[in-house]
């Protein structure tokens, strides 16, 4: 099993009181399984994403990545599983404008000590960015811009893919060929794929589905 999640829990605190977002959510997904979480606006989803991913810590619960059980790392042991293990994609894309597109591609495998040259510069052949290489984000379009969040994302390697509405800034059919491209490249790879989406087709498109509601699975 790749990952486990067990009773998580998660409360913010607000100036209304304690608020529920995670009320004891479980979820599984092993290597090259692909898993849609749907629901509405503040069902959870997002956190549940980010405590996945090592962004945030749960209240309780288990959450164990590759034989880990992630909550009991420290910031720096989160942060070198973002760096090698877990791969994150984020609808704002989150670039760096100082840095070239081939730049920004190679900048997470480098971190995790795995950059690949061949490897990156198939991705971008892959995702259609080859002649883009030696220009900053700024000069893109939105959707050329995912292409490379979702290449920097590949670049090390990781076994678990997390996509937080990858294509929720994009056009109908700009986010179709992303979607196809990532579910690609991820089938490819063997890693495993949790996506958070609002969208009832891209959700089709995954093995399986995840629906939750004010907290739970519904």
């Amino acid at each position: 099993m790749l990952l486990s999640a067990l009773n998580v829990q998660k409360t913010f605190h607000t100036a209304d009181g304690p608020f529920e977002v995670l009320r004891g959510v479980d979820l599984s997904l092993d290597g090259g399984e692909t898993l849609a979480l749907t629901g509405e606006s503040g069902s959870g989803k997002s956190t549940l994403l980010h405590l996945i991913g090592g962004l945030d810590v749960p209240d309780a619960g288990q959450i164990i990545i590759d034989g880990t059980d992630i909550a009991g790392l420290d910031d720096t042991g989160r942060a070198k599983m973002r760096r090698g293990t877990v791969g994150v994609v984020f609808q704002q894309f989150n670039l760096i404008p100082s840095l070239r597109v081939a730049d920004n591609i190679s900048f997470q495998a480098k971190l995790a000590g795995r950059h690949d040259p061949d490897w990156e510069k198939s991705l971008a052949d892959r995702l259609g960015m080859t002649g883009q290489l030696n220009k900053y984000p700024e000069q893109l379009s939105g959707g050329q811009q995912q292409r490379v969040a979702i290449a920097r994302t590949l670049a090390p390697r990781p076994r678990l893919v997390l996509a937080d509405e990858p294509t929720g800034n994009l056009d109908e059919q700009t986010a179709g060929i992303v979607m196809d491209v990532l579910l690609a490249l991820v089938a490819e790879t063997g890693a495993g794929l949790l996506m958070v989406t609002h969208s009832t087709s891209l959700a089709g498109r995954m093995g399986r589905r995840l629906h939750l509601r004010a907290g739970v699975v519904a």
